[in-house]
């Protein structure tokens, strides 16, 4: 077989049909975020950046930046293994416990990212609870679909953020079935908000287990940052909350919270935890110290709503595809890859603001968009410019295939 050949045949046919994906090189500024400098083989420019899911600037925060330093200096840059190895400190321990104060459950699992977290989590669940079967929301996160895929269980799907489609999906099993109910709280393409209490209420009445993705919400929503299920005062009606440390609280790394047995049982089983090199001690110190500030101080977040309301309302009356949401997440139909990317574009070379494309497959094919993430730094300014340049580069490519 041309091997060669092949890699480059399926490079040409995503770009073809619009869905190659190229990489914009942004030196983001400490200091000086949302804009970064924005570098090509001709040259550099400053941008404006719209799309960051460091949703409240906190990966430059002065206390953040602060702990790190100090926690490399103090315990150096590596774990030097694997959890049970040698990777486990103290800074790992804290975290985890302060996690799971912060969700209100018994403990809490570290993971190297929010998608190994929901691949080690699911995957185990599905390939050892006996008979399992998952229900799934339809428009669940790449992640959460591979670790059901890959456990080989059962999967059902209910119709997106419906209770009502849920039950009725439950009512078809049989009872005594383990079963998982497994949806997000604030879908990042969609931007719309699942009812969480309702679908904890329908899993309750058929004796189900509830798995739910806080990823887009942790740091934004509820009294102290823990997100959509606190906001609804659900959390304990939630057997396994799923966060990460990478949007909101600006570092990296992805958990799990849940009841103490659940989480020895996911620790001892799954390989995409025991197999893996833990976290750095910096970016788990980095993590509580963000995670200690957006719980005392909410005034972070209620400036990132105040922003989306003001986005929001600068956007009413132009005509442009705004898709309607609840939450932070505002985004823009297109609906063609092509012209997508070639927004995006125009955005990034007339006006020097970068929104990536959003093509398939993070979106079913034919609902491509731009996606507009706010932070509390953008200023009035910032938006003032982002509407006026949208509305230049939809009229010139807008409606162009």
């Amino acid at each position: 077989m041309d091997y060669e050949a092949f890699f480059a045949s399926a490079i040409e046919r995503l770009r073809s049909e619009g869905n190659y994906r190229t990489f914009a090189d942004l030196d983001r500024r400490v200091g000086d975020f949302p804009r970064a400098t924005h570098k090509t083989a001709t040259g550099t420019a400053d941008v404006t950046i719209w799309c960051s899911n460091d949703y409240l600037g906190m990966g430059q925060h002065e206390v953040v930046r602060a702990a790190m330093k100090e926690a490399i200096d103090a315990s150096g840059s590596g774990t030097g293994g694997t959890r049970s190895i040698s990777g486990t400190s103290p800074h790992h321990v804290v975290l985890e416990r302060e996690l799971a104060a912060l969700h209100g459950t018994e403990s809490a699992l570290l993971f190297t990212s929010g998608y190994v977290a929901n691949e080690a989590v699911l995957s185990t669940l599905g390939r050892l609870l006996p008979g399992c079967v998952f229900v799934s929301d339809a428009l669940n996160h790449a992640s959460m679909i591979a670790g059901m895929r890959n456990s080989r269980a059962e999967k059902h799907i209910f119709a997106h953020n419906d209770p009502e489609d849920l039950d009725r999906v439950l009512g078809q099993l049989e009872p005594g079935r383990p079963k998982v109910v497994v949806f997000e709280s604030v879908y990042s393409m969609e931007g719309d908000i699942a009812p969480v209490a309702e679908i904890a209420e329908v899993a309750e009445r058929h004796g189900t287990m509830t798995y739910l993705d806080e990823v887009h919400a942790v740091g934004m929503y509820g009294a102290r940052g823990a997100g959509i299920a606190e906001r609804d005062g659900v959390q304990d009606r939630i057997a396994f909350i799923q966060g990460t440390l990478a949007k909101a609280f600006g570092v990296f790394g992805g958990y799990v919270a849940g009841w103490a047995r659940a989480m020895d049982f996911i620790r001892s089983f799954a390989p995409g935890f025991i197999f893996t090199t833990a976290l750095p001690p910096a970016i788990a110190v980095g993590a509580l110290a963000s995670m200690r500030l957006l719980a005392a101080d909410p005034s972070i977040r209620e400036r990132l709503h105040e922003r989306v309301a003001a986005l929001k309302r600068a956007l009413e009356g132009t005509g442009l595809p705004v898709m309607p949401t609840a939450s932070h997440i505002v985004p823009l139909h297109v609906g063609h890859p092509v012209r997508c990317r070639a927004i995006s574009e125009e955005l990034l070379s007339r006006h020097r603001i970068y929104v990536q494309p959003i093509v398939h497959p993070t979106v079913p094919k034919g609902t491509e968009r731009l996606r507009l993430t706010p932070t509390p730094l953008h200023t009035d300014e910032d938006i003032r410019r982002l509407v006026d340049a949208l509305r230049d580069v939809w009229a010139r490519v807008g409606t162009k295939s």
